[in-house]
């Protein structure tokens, strides 16, 4: 796997919400190391961070992936933590500026480092780690490799202070989260975009955060099962939720209207594909070739569509 197979980017669309400033101080931005960090309010109570169209780099701080904060009367919760320790530490300014309440949840939608190499900050907070129970033996399996190849990519300073840290919440199913006044409804999905996926629906605005399930914009990145993926769309568009937070791509998103583009990318790859393996094309010709109509659709597609196609190839052929 390259460093560009490490998954993450998203394309940068404008959107109407309300913008919560959520300046950070001169001294918490000089901890920040610059980064400029703004929380939109989306919702009632709602926020969200959206990050840049970009791979993972010094430059940007590791602050590539969308975050997301819910606010109750007791407590808050927080979703994804970031991708580094610089950005972690600045939502959590960011948060300070606008609550004192505790941030007493993180939960993290899925193991890739763009949404959760910021997490030991809010361990250092006193926050509750929640995740899918499939977490802790994904990040066993690739967590060393995460931190060895993030060192090189992004550079000693920006991992600095970085771990795997395990969750203590594992969501089996569905667990329902009190934040006072607030319910948050985590659910736990088979595999697809990775097999450790979680979603987040905020009962009071029918706020969704998909995590990576869903991506606009930018080309989903396939991790885990293509059939598994589709298999669950209907039951991921039938959350009633008003409006989504993607793990890339705009904040926020109409719900379902956000879906049918990332359906229609992974029907083409699997009809594609199985022309492929039907035809006796060879995995190389075949890779080069799927979805190749969708190119104009998506950003980064060139950087992750033959991935993609390698790992459809992979599932399809045992079909």
């Amino acid at each position: 796997m390259t460093r560009r197979n490490l998954v993450n980017g998203f394309a940068c669309t404008a959107v109407s919400a309300a913008m919560l400033p959520c300046c950070l101080g001169r001294a918490a931005l000089a901890a920040a190391g610059g980064l400029e960090f703004k929380l939109r309010k989306i919702a009632d109570g709602v926020f969200a961070f959206r990050g840049v169209d970009e791979f993972m780099s010094a430059a940007n701080q590791g602050a590539i992936s969308n975050l997301g904060v819910v606010v109750g009367t007791d407590a808050v919760a927080v979703i994804d933590s970031g991708g580094s320790l610089i950005e972690a530490n600045a939502l959590i300014a960011a948060i300070g500026k606008m609550s004192a309440k505790p941030v007493r949840y993180l939960i993290n939608t899925h193991m890739h480092p763009a949404h959760f190499f910021g997490t030991a900050a809010f361990r250092d907070i006193g926050a509750t780690f929640v995740g899918h129970p499939n977490l802790p033996r994904a990040h066993a399996a690739r967590g060393a490799f995460y931190l060895h190849n993030y060192r090189e990519q992004v550079g000693d300073a920006l991992m600095k202070g970085v771990e795997i840290v395990p969750p203590t919440i594992l969501v089996d199913d569905r667990i329902q989260l009190d934040l006072g006044g607030r319910t948050l409804e985590l659910q736990a999905w088979k595999a697809a975009h990775t097999d450790n996926d979680l979603t987040v629906f905020d009962t009071t605005t029918s706020t969704l955060f998909a995590g990576d399930l869903v991506f606009i914009g930018s080309l989903p990145t396939l991790d885990g099962s293509l059939l598994g993926w589709l298999r669950q769309m209907d039951t991921l568009a039938a959350i009633g939720a008003a409006r989504v937070v993607p793990g890339h791509g705009p904040v926020p998103a109409d719900w379902p209207q956000a879906l049918p583009a990332e359906r229609r990318y992974f029907e083409v790859l699997a009809r594609d594909i199985r022309k492929a393996i039907a035809d006796g094309v060879p995995l190389s010709e075949a890779v080069r070739t799927a979805g190749r109509s969708e190119r104009s659709n998506w950003h980064l597609f060139d950087d992750y569509n033959e991935r993609n196609a390698t790992a459809a190839f992979a599932e399809l052929e045992w079909e």
